[in-house]
Parts: C-alpha cells; sequence; structure tokens
C-alpha cells in the first residue's frame, strides 16, 4: 500500500466562519487548529500545508470555565532582572480578545514555517462583522457547552 502525499493541485482551501459566542476557549482552539491544517479533510498531509481559511467571530464572547479569568495567567519576560511581567487572561479578554485566540491556536499547530504559515490563514475579529463576505465563507458550528 502506498502512502499518499497530496500535491498543489489536489488542494482547495475553502473560507469558514466559526461563531465563538459561549464556546470554551480550548475547544474553539482545538477546532480551529484543526481546520487551520486540514486534519478534516480525507487528503491531510502532515508536512503540507492543506488546511482552510478560518474567520472567528464575537471572540469577545469567548468562555474560560472555572474561574481561569481570575488565577489563569500570561507571562512574559523583558529580559531583565525583574522583568517578568503578569497578566489575567481576564485582562486580556477585556483588552485583547483576539489575542487570546490567536495564542491559543498558535499553541496547537506546529512551531516551525509551516505553522507560521498555517497561523496567517486565521483571522480573528471581536465583533460580529468581517471584511471577508467576497470569499463566500461557509459556517461551522462548534458546539456550546452549558
Amino acid at each position: 500500500m502506498k502512502t499518499y502525499t497530496a500535491k498543489p493541485s489536489d488542494i482547495t482551501k475553502e473560507w469558514l466562519i466559526v461563531d465563538a459566542t459561549n464556546v470554551p476557549l480550548g475547544r474553539l482552539a482545538t477546532r480551529v487548529a484543526n481546520l487551520l491544517r486540514g486534519k478534516h479533510k480525507p487528503i491531510f498531509t502532515p508536512h503540507i500545508d492543506t488546511g482552510d481559511f478560518v474567520v472567528v467571530l464575537n471572540a469577545s464572547k469567548v468562555r474560560l470555565t472555572g474561574n481561569k479569568r481570575e488565577t489563569k495567567m500570561r507571562y512574559r519576560h523583558s529580559g531583565y532582572i525583574g522583568g517578568l511581567k503578569a497578566v489575567s487572561y481576564g485582562r486580556l479578554l477585556d483588552q485583547k480578545p483576539d489575542f487570546v485566540i490567536r495564542e491559543a491556536v498558535r499553541g496547537m499547530v506546529p512551531h516551525n514555517r509551516l505553522g507560521r504559515a498555517q497561523l496567517k490563514k486565521l483571522k480573528v475579529y471581536t465583533g460580529n462583522d468581517h471584511p471577508h463576505e467576497s470569499q463566500k465563507p461557509r459556517e461551522i458550528k462548534i458546539e456550546e457547552v452549558g
């Protein structure tokens, strides 16, 4: 049995819309990462970008389960002594909800050139409006959890 490798002529990229309203952040990120990578297609090849373009709407309405809004922190370091900065995810969701979703998805795609190319196909918007109507995107439903 031969191993199948997708050729550029076989790959068709679609535009998909995902509504993040009341969806847990981790569940949203895994589904979006799989769509970006192309794992939902039968022609999936790990080392070739077979994924689709994904537009995430209502990023400000994404949910964090439990008490993660207060306890989960995002850290960054300036490189100097005492330069560790910590920001809670609740504050990040209020200020930059698109950044929170982008970072969650970034951790779930490959950490190489292929992953960076796949992340360029992710478009995140805080509201319900987006400038991609001319691409005729198709809506994908992600289950909400009560």
